[in-house]
């Protein structure tokens, strides 16, 4: 685990995290879109401003789980990820924030529209 309080989680401090989550046997999966398993650096940006490295740890269509230190407070927030060849970035609403260990969480939002 990386010695920065506020760096970004890595790869495998997801990993570590996912791997001790309890998932029950024959868990059905109630989610109205399907999740696609995603880790790639992210940033997110607060109403006021504060900027949380971050990495995803899964996307759908209408929304996106988040993984980082520090917890996020229920509200819009700016999602920045990065690929090899563009930047992508999308307005979220978190709805839920949990801590899970080392003083990181998971979090969860859905997409908001971009406004016209």
């Amino acid at each position: 685990m990386s010695s920065d309080p506020w760096s970004r989680p890595t790869l495998k401090d997801l990993q570590e995290v996912l791997e001790t989550i309890d998932r029950p046997d024959g868990a059905v999966n109630l989610r109205a879109a399907e999740r696609l398993d995603l880790s790639v650096p992210a940033e997110v940006t607060t109403a006021r401003g504060n900027t949380v490295p971050a990495m995803t740890r899964e996307i759908s269509r209408s929304g996106v789980g988040l993984f980082h230190r520090g917890a996020l407070q229920p509200g819009p927030v700016t999602v920045r990820m990065a690929s090899e060849t563009r930047e992508f970035e999308y307005r979220v609403l978190i709805e839920w924030c949990h801590p899970v260990s080392n003083g990181m969480f998971l979090s969860g939002g859905r997409f908001l529209k971009k406004p016209d």
